[in-house]
Parts: structure tokens; sequence; C-alpha cells
């Protein structure tokens, strides 16, 4: 009987931890995901950035060769 209840709380045990581990696996790819998405957004603006510049660029040096 003993037996029984320890096999079934170790069973209960690492169910536990094995949804413990499966949520800390989720919320690393999700935190993954976010600051990927950060980091793509940080070069699109960059490259916003640089393509605004560069038209602003083309547009002073077609009014100066006029």
């Amino acid at each position: 009987m003993d037996t029984d209840r320890i096999e079934g709380k170790t069973k209960e045990i690492e169910g536990e931890a094995q949804q413990k581990w499966g949520e800390a696996k989720d919320k690393a790819r999700d935190t993954w995901e976010d600051v990927k998405g950060r980091g793509e957004d940080a070069v699109d603006e960059a490259e916003d950035h640089w393509d605004a510049r560069d038209e602003k660029d083309d547009r002073v040096e077609t009014s100066r060769s006029r």
C-alpha cells in the first residue's frame, strides 16, 4: 500500500516537473520571438532612415547640378 502511494506521488511530481519545463520552454520561445521581432523592427527602421537620407542627398545633388 505504501509503495503504491509513493509511486503515485512520484509520478505526480514528475508530471508537475514536466509541466513546469514545458511552460518555461514556451515562455523562453515567446521571449525570443519578441526580441527577434524588435530586432527586425530596428533593422527596418534603420533601413528606412538610410533610404530617406539617400533620397534627400539625391534631391540635393539634382538641384545643384541644374
